[in-house]
C-alpha cells in the first residue's frame, strides 16, 4: 500500500449544496489532485454504498476507504473510535479523540489516525473544546488533524506535527469543492 497522503477527504452527501452528486464531486476532487477518500454516507443501503465504492475504485490513483463498514472495492477501512478490528483487516485507520487513544490505535495496529477536534467544527457544532496544538506531534504512526479545517487552517495542522489532514465539510459545503482540495493540496502538500 502506498503512504497515506496528506489530505483525506471524508464524505457527507448531505452537506454537498443542492444538485450536485456525491461521486462527480469525488471525480472533480480527484482531478484537482486528492488522492485518499474515506466514504462514509452509512445510511445508504449496502448495494447503493457498494456501488459507490466500486464506482470511485474506479479513479485512478485515489485510495478508497470505508467508513466503519468493510468493502471488496476499498482498499482499507477507517474505523470509529471504539470498534472492533475486524478479522484480516490489514490496512485500517481509526478515528481519536485524545493522545491516549492514538497510542492505542498504533498499539492495535492501525496506519493512521485522525485526531478530533482540531478546531471548531461546522459540522458538529459544540463538539470539542479544540484539542491544544501539541496533541497532533510525535506520534508512532500518521496522525490527520480532522475537525474545523479548511482552506486556510491546513497549513497550521501540519505546522503543529500532523502528518496531514482530514476534511469534511470544508470541502463537501463549498460551492467548488475541487478548487477547495487544490488550496487544501497548496497548504499541506501531497
Amino acid at each position: 500500500m502506498s503512504p497515506l497522503p496528506r489530505l483525506l477527504l471524508l464524505t457527507d452527501r448531505r452537506q454537498l449544496p443542492a444538485g450536485r452528486g456525491l461521486a462527480a464531486t469525488v471525480a472533480a476532487c480527484h482531478a484537482a489532485g486528492l488522492r485518499a477518500v474515506v466514504v462514509r454516507e452509512h445510511d445508504l443501503s449496502a448495494p447503493v454504498r457498494r456501488a459507490l465504492v466500486a464506482r470511485l475504485s474506479r479513479l485512478p490513483g485515489l485510495t478508497v476507504l470505508t467508513s466503519r463498514l468493510p468493502d471488496p472495492s476499498a482498499r482499507g477501512m477507517h474505523l470509529a473510535a471504539d470498534q472492533p478490528v475486524p478479522s484480516g483487516a490489514t490496512w485500517w485507520g481509526r478515528s481519536c479523540h485524545d493522545v491516549a487513544a492514538v497510542g492505542r490505535a498504533a498499539a492495535e495496529g492501525a496506519r493512521w489516525a485522525t485526531l478530533s477536534p482540531y478546531a471548531a467544527s461546522a459540522s458538529k457544532p459544540g463538539y470539542g473544546p479544540a484539542l491544544p496544538a501539541s496533541a497532533f506531534a510525535g506520534h508512532p504512526l500518521p496522525v490527520l488533524a480532522l475537525g474545523g479545517v479548511e482552506p486556510g487552517t491546513a497549513a497550521a495542522a501540519v505546522d503543529a506535527g500532523a502528518h496531514g489532514v482530514a476534511v469534511m465539510g470544508g470541502v463537501m459545503r463549498e460551492t467548488d469543492p475541487a478548487e477547495a482540495v487544490a488550496r487544501l493540496l497548496a497548504e499541506v502538500g501531497s
